[in-house]
């Protein structure tokens, strides 16, 4: 661990940076390399962003967890406003029309031709992979709900909400105030953020929510535990509703 950590003292970018990038590598693979990798490659994604998480907390001065009424509030109602969105168009009559995804906005844009099946992410349902209620599909349902509550808030927060959001402001990050609001990053790293997202006006909303936090309480344990909610309320969502295509 002693190589790993001299890495991550050689610049304080590294460690804010590396876990996310790994993470974001691997999940290129999922369904790449046979019909049920995307279930394999995130197993190994989550190990993978576990392990680096663990070695980059002695380097990384904001990850602590800090729970909050407001994180509650903030984890809260960015899954409400996740999962009800699509609701809120259809009433509004806006559901046909408005580009919903990446592959619709570029359509859109005109950055793209047409939306194919290939454009689309493969529904993660383990259900129908490897048998209804079998042992193995609720195996890696556990894990992804696991993944996403505990590895996944951590590894963007520390990205986004504090390295991105100052770096943009400064290359100097680290003498930019993580509780100051600037317009300009405010707004660019939640673009960047929705850009990695399927579904990418929630995702801009939600970003706006947790950086919103992070500004307010002037530091970054909040909108971890509030990222982790919302996670964790949108993995049940999926599971028992059942929506799978929120995974």
């Amino acid at each position: 661990m002693d190589w790993l950590g001299n890495h991550w003292r050689k610049s304080p970018a590294l460690p804010r940076i590396v876990p996310l990038l790994a993470y974001l590598v691997l999940t290129g693979f999922q369904g790449k390399l046979g019909p049920n990798s995307q279930f394999w490659i995130y197993f190994l994604k989550t190990m993978a962003g576990a392990f680096l998480l663990w070695s980059v907390l002695p380097f990384v001065a904001e990850i602590k967890w800090q729970p909050s009424w407001e994180a509650c509030v903030v984890g809260v109602g960015v899954f409400v406003m996740w999962v009800g969105l699509d609701s809120g168009l259809i009433a509004l009559g806006l559901a046909h029309s408005y580009p919903k995804s990446i592959p619709e906005l570029k359509l859109l844009l005109g950055w793209q031709a047409s939306v194919s099946p290939a454009d689309l992410p493969p529904p993660w349902n383990p259900h129908l992979a490897f048998g209804q209620d079998s042992p193995l599909a609720w195996l890696f349902i556990l894990l992804r709900l696991l993944g996403s509550s505990l590895v996944v808030p951590p590894i963007e927060e520390v990205f986004y909400r504090s390295f991105l959001y100052r770096w943009l402001h400064q290359p100097d990050f680290q003498t930019a105030s993580i509780g100051r609001f600037y317009p300009v990053s405010f707004l660019l790293t939640a673009l960047i953020f929705a850009s990695s997202h399927y579904q990418w006006l929630a995702a801009i909303l939600c970003a706006f929510a947790y950086q919103g936090l992070v500004c307010w309480k002037n530091r970054l344990g909040d909108a971890i535990v509030a990222h982790a909610i919302t996670n964790f309320l949108l993995g049940l969502w999926v599971v028992f509703r059942p929506a799978w295509i929120f995974w």
